[in-house]
């Protein structure tokens, strides 16, 4: 079976997650660890990304 890659969210949720020392899969109410940093990832990219990037990454369906 193939692995389905991150998004480039789930990615940097991860990232996040990590560098404050939590495994990112561990659970946190009920649900993945890393899903608590999407809304500081979802901060920085709209700051790094243009209106056009940012809607692309989000209509592709990213995390």
């Amino acid at each position: 079976m193939a692995r389905q890659l991150k998004s480039p969210r789930e990615r940097a949720a991860r990232a996040l997650c990590e560098l404050q020392g939590h495994p990112p899969d561990i659970k946190m109410e009920g649900r993945p660890m890393w899903r608590s940093y999407l809304e500081e990832v979802d901060t920085v990219l709209k700051a790094a990304l243009s209106d056009e990037e940012w809607i692309k990454l989000i209509e592709t369906g990213a995390s």
